[in-house]
């Protein structure tokens, strides 16, 4: 199994470092890690060290030594966005996690016109902080050092200018009857960036389509069964990686 891995603001180096307030509380209160095993800290934007667990102090102290090398993560490529539309519930923060934890590199919020959920004020505030919380969550339960970055809610014409800069945009879309290309055969470029839509419980609406249409993002099609909104940008994130050579 690899090691567990723990955010810090700064990555250190050197002979020694004491992690402590809520990371050191997980580690030695939840983890429960014990001198000799090993730990990675990262701040979660692609720097990263290992080091090996020397004590655990009380209840959120661990001391990590051997922290001599501090490592950069590369950018993946393609870099994958998903714009997922507000789901209702707990759902939203369901789809961050998974996206999170099959490798997807930035999630946007996106008030479409069919979406229940309306992010507004104090409340959109909360729900986009919980969807950063489960993403850093999702990261450090994944393994990952490059954690995704969650974007403020999205309008409409803002995700048209998103889709118009990507060199692959696209929009998940299940009527049959609207000609939509299968995902899983399509040509995907091998750098770059693709930014795909995800569209709310009720569907995307004819003028949201024709919107991103026109900024380049047709229609596509991600298998014979309609999935979730919640369930949809996990399944074709996971498509994306293994189709770019991302998983391979």
């Amino acid at each position: 199994m690899t090691a567990p891995v723990f955010v810090v603001e700064h990555v250190p180096s050197g002979p020694e470092f004491v992690l402590e307030g809520s990371e050191g509380r997980h580690a030695v209160s939840v983890k429960r890690l014990h001198p000799g095993e090993d730990v990675v800290l990262t701040d979660g934007r692609g720097r990263w060290t290992e080091g090996v667990v020397r004590a655990a102090e009380g209840k959120d102290r661990l001391v990590v030594m051997d922290l001599t090398t501090v490592h950069e993560e590369p950018p993946p490529a393609p870099r994958i966005t998903i714009v997922q539309a507000l789901p209702k519930g707990d759902r939203g923060e369901v789809a961050v996690e998974t996206m999170t934890e099959t490798g997807v590199d930035a999630i946007v919020p996106w008030q479409a016109s069919r979406c229940i959920t309306q992010w507004k004020g104090e409340r959109g505030l909360k729900s986009l902080a919980k969807w950063r919380n489960t993403a850093r969550e999702a990261g450090k339960q994944s393994r990952r050092v490059l954690f995704p970055e969650v974007a403020e809610a999205m309008t409409t014409k803002q995700v048209a200018a998103l889709l118009a800069a990507a060199d692959f945009a696209g929009v998940l879309h299940e009527d049959r009857e609207s000609g939509s290309e299968p995902l899983a055969t399509t040509q995907l470029p091998a750098d770059g960036s693709i930014v795909l839509v995800v569209g709310p419980e009720g569907g995307v609406s004819p003028e949201e389509l024709a919107a991103f249409a026109a900024a380049g993002a047709p229609s596509y099609q991600l298998g014979p069964s309609v999935l979730r909104t919640s369930t949809a940008g996990t399944a074709a994130a996971a498509l994306l990686m293994g189709r770019t050579g991302r998983w391979s």
